[in-house]
């Protein structure tokens, strides 16, 4: 080999080493790499950024877009709440997610099956306080194990196909994979309820790490016309699911019910008192129908809230607020904001919140305008006056629009007229031009990080086809099987293939491998079909490492993972997909 090659060999070693023994960020280490490749002149500099401009990698991008705008109008939490239903655990959500997970992906690109699940399974893990860590492995996994199961399943079955067709081989059928994909999904789902899920960290996420404000704010929430909870019990509403929470009582008319029976049925007009910390008040806030009561000021519909925050206020001392009832403060007038809840420390607050006398030391969750802290920072009537970073108002009457846009995303996906990058982006201006999210919104949803990481992995792996260091390796493994019979030459295609698979890019690896594939069947006298086949599962195939496919880049932020955590779950699966591809295809297209 070259140097050049025995270069971009050592410079993949160092970054895996180096992400194995979690020396920096993934997006750092692989920069580096690529950047270095670069400056040796291995790879030019047009081929060290080209990643950026990869079609796969922009739409990993305009996804995330389209996934914030759902977020923002609310129909996350609504599909998140029919999919994951009222299960408690981990592997409950796992069995839940798996049918539209696989089946999304069977026939969609894996990459916005994953982009638009991830808002959904950190929404359900934050609120019941089990660890991302736990079902966003799994998540990428059912989404790669899907793209296995037809031919338009994942873009490296269509390569495959592709490259069979230009071999003369017959055209694969569009379910002509399923008949190994279905049981390997199968099998790889129970392997994650029964195996992998030992193997998976239990890693608090970024929020958690820094931890949450044990401040217990005392708030009134009526149940409006239309809001979804009429009719419900409280147990079946997840009223009693959320962390940090606790409804007090419930005031029906002249009627106080306290303590409250998880199977109490909620009606129109309740008012509902709960003593909660802040993200549970932006839970609370989130749900269509259900507004705060304390302060007459608030402004409850969607349209009206666009523009408002939430913030933090502390009473001093001096405040001409002290000794006045919540109800009788007239706060809209003077700060041009609305009480939401309050906090006295040392306490518990009981009763009405609008009969509440304030003290100094109190601290109001308000309903602001955009400005109110920096109009209001100075201000002698408060201590300390504070954004509430996550809270953000629902856009609850955009959220037909924005289905609209996703159905039309996947509807565009499956028909194949209009490539899949030009789709995403369609979907991701269009949401932004109906005010689903607003622009500087849709700027702070994009992950750089992610995006960084999938482009400069790209970089690598041009480094390595260019320099023949991919080839000469694949010659050297094909070389061990001289001998091994059909099924031994079948085993060499595989793993050889699952490798590189982990090293460059999926269609890169089937690309590159196939013709060896080809070479083998015909020196045996085999039937080329089943090593075509071994090529595209085992290309699809990419569990052991974050950089192999770019889901697994996507969930390694949000769920904390380390390199290793990748290794310990996804080389025991590849192994055991290994054997069921090595049984199987032989069985349904023979030698």
């Amino acid at each position: 080999m070259s140097w050049e090659a025995w270069l971009s060999l050592g410079t993949v070693v160092l970054v895996f080493i180096g992400l194995a023994k979690n020396v920096g960020p993934a997006d750092v280490l692989l920069t580096g790499g690529v950047v270095l490749l670069g400056l040796a002149g291995v790879i030019t500099p047009f081929e060290v950024f080209a990643g950026f401009s990869n079609q796969g990698m922009l739409t990993v991008a305009a996804l995330f877009i389209v996934a914030a705008g759902l977020r923002e109008t609310g129909v996350l939490d609504a599909v998140g709440g029919r999919i994951l239903g009222r299960t408690q655990t981990a592997n409950g959500a796992m069995l839940r997610m798996t049918a539209p997970v696989v089946g999304m992906s069977a026939f969609l690109n894996n990459t916005p099956v994953v982009g638009l699940f991830m808002p959904i399974v950190t929404d359900w893990c934050r609120k019941h306080q089990i660890s991302p860590s736990s079902l966003l492995i799994p998540l990428s996994y059912l989404a790669i194990l899907g793209g296995t199961c037809t031919l338009i399943g994942t873009s490296t079955n269509l390569v495959v196909n592709g490259l069979m067709i230009k071999e003369g081989l017959p055209s694969m059928s569009l379910f002509e994979l399923g008949y190994v994909g279905l049981p390997y999904a199968a099998i790889g789902l129970l392997y994650l309820l029964l195996i992998g899920r030992r193997l998976l960290p239990d890693r608090k996420d970024l929020l958690e790490q820094l931890g949450e404000s044990p401040r217990e704010f005392l708030v009134d929430m009526q149940i409006q016309p239309g809001c979804r909870l009429i009719g419900q019990r409280i147990q079946d509403a997840g009223l009693r699911r959320l962390p940090g929470l606790f409804l007090i009582e419930i005031t029906r008319g002249d009627q106080i019910i306290a303590p409250v029976d998880p199977d109490q049925i909620l009606r129109e007009g309740d008012y509902l008192t709960f003593t909660g910390v802040v993200t549970t008040i932006v839970d609370l806030e989130r749900i269509a129908g259900l507004v705060p009561i304390a302060d007459e000021a608030y402004e409850a519909h969607s349209v009206a809230q666009r523009g408002r925050r939430l913030c933090e206020a502390v009473i001093s001392n001096t405040s001409p607020l002290i000794g006045k009832t919540i109800r009788d403060a007239n706060f809209r007038a003077a700060y041009n904001a609305a009480i939401v809840a309050v906090h006295r420390g040392g306490s518990r607050l009981k009763g009405r919140i609008g009969d509440i006398v304030l003290r100094a030391g109190d601290t109001l969750l308000l309903q602001t305008g955009p400005h109110f802290v920096s109009a209001h920072r100075n201000n002698p009537d408060f201590y300390l006056v504070s954004r509430v970073e996550e809270a953000r108002p629902v856009r609850h009457d955009r959220a037909s629009v924005s289905t609209l846009l996703l159905l039309g995303l996947i509807a565009l996906m499956m028909s194949g007229y209009v490539p899949i990058v030009l789709a995403a982006f369609l979907a991701a201006g269009l949401m932004i031009a109906t005010r689903c999210i607003s622009p500087a919104d849709a700027r702070q949803s994009i992950d750089w990080q992610t995006l960084i990481t999938i482009a400069s992995a790209l970089g690598i792996a041009q480094a390595l086809q260019k320099t023949g260091a991919a080839e000469v390796i694949a010659h050297h493994i094909f070389g061990i099987t001289e001998g091994l019979g059909p099924r031994g030459a079948l085993a060499a295609v595989y793993l050889a293939t699952m490798i590189f698979t982990e090293l460059i890019t999926n269609n890169a690896a089937a690309a590159l491998i196939f013709p060896f594939a080809m070479a083998l069947a015909a020196e045996g006298g085999f039937d080329p079909r089943p090593f075509a086949m071994a090529v595209a599962f085992a290309a699809s195939a990419s569990f052991a490492t974050p950089i192999g496919y770019q889901t697994n880049m996507m969930v390694c932020g949000p769920g904390g993972y380390r390199f290793t955590d990748f290794l310990r779950v996804g080389i025991p699966l590849s192994l055991i997909l290994f054997l069921v591809a090595i049984v199987l295809v032989p069985l349904i297209w023979p030698f």
